[in-house]
């Protein structure tokens, strides 16, 4: 995970005027342009998922999968690989053009999306969904709106991957990215889904950071 003191400078920024997702282009911008570096670009999928999928496969073939806030593309890749008709989205047009640019012969869907407001004809259309990373990026104040946008996008049967950062309750929440407790996680239950495992963990970050990783899925 690369430095975040730019991405800290931009969140703060864009939640002063009061626009709490406009500095994710902003930051993949700068980054195209060798200006910054996106913290969370590793340019490989994400440890977590390898991880859980190496000891938990799913079913893909014929079955339809999402990936939130999809940045540069790896993890959209690995699902499309696995089988998944993956469709993968981000709030940056960088992001997607880069992807694009990466994977010239790409399966997946890249489009151009908003989770707060995201094309309605997903809503419960989708066997998998992945989401790594992105509730914690946004505002406290946002987070139950993102959760339930989310989880909307699971259909009947089908299932959420969710990776976090995780905190205890006592935990203070200070820079970027902003862990999220238990509790929070909850918030997915309440969206309607059931919760099928959790495991807490610490990866291989320097130092390492606690993660929360659950599998839920819709009734």
């Amino acid at each position: 995970m690369g430095d975040r003191t730019r991405a800290n400078e931009l969140a703060a920024e864009y939640a002063r005027k009061g626009d709490p997702t406009g500095w994710f282009e902003v930051l993949y911008k700068e980054s195209e342009e060798g200006k910054s570096l996106v913290p969370w670009a590793d340019r490989g999928p994400n440890s977590g998922l390898l991880e859980f999928w190496g000891a938990n496969r799913q079913p893909a073939y014929g079955k339809n999968a999402l990936v939130i806030a999809s940045g540069l593309g790896d993890d959209a890749e690995q699902l499309a690989a696995w089988g998944f008709r993956t469709t993968a989205f981000d709030i940056s047009q960088t992001a997607i053009r880069t992807a694009g640019k990466r994977f010239p012969q790409s399966l997946v869907n890249y489009r151009v999306a908003d989770l707060l407001q995201p094309p309605p004809e997903w809503a419960g259309k989708f066997d998998f969904v992945f989401e790594a990373n992105t509730v914690q990026a946004l505002p406290v104040g946002l987070r139950t709106q993102a959760i339930q946008k989310i989880a909307s996008f699971v259909r009947p049967g089908g299932k959420l991957l969710a990776i976090v950062r995780g905190r205890a309750e006592n935990e203070p929440l200070e820079e970027l990215p902003w862990p999220l407790t238990r509790a929070e996680m909850n918030e997915f239950i309440r969206a309607g889904l059931a919760q099928e495992t959790f495991e807490e963990y610490f990866d291989n970050e320097d130092p390492p950071a606690r993660r929360f990783r659950v599998l839920y899925s819709r009734p």
